[in-house]
């Protein structure tokens, strides 16, 4: 059951930063494209370490 909810957390991570890189190429320009592009590839890692871990760590029960 926590398996689900952390592969949640990882789905929103991803999907958060294929949103927050789109918003910098797209809609800014200067510091703020690159800052909000280094929070969305961070988010990008984090998010695929997160299913990485539930994928691989095999199924519940």
């Amino acid at each position: 059951m926590m398996k689900m909810w952390i592969s949640f957390i990882g789905m929103f991570a991803l999907l958060l930063s294929i949103g927050l890189i789109l918003l910098s190429r797209y809609k800014l320009k200067g510091l703020l494209s690159f800052i909000v592009a280094f929070f969305a590839y961070i988010s990008l890692i984090i998010g695929g370490i997160i299913i990485a871990f539930v994928v691989l760590s095999g199924p519940t029960a």
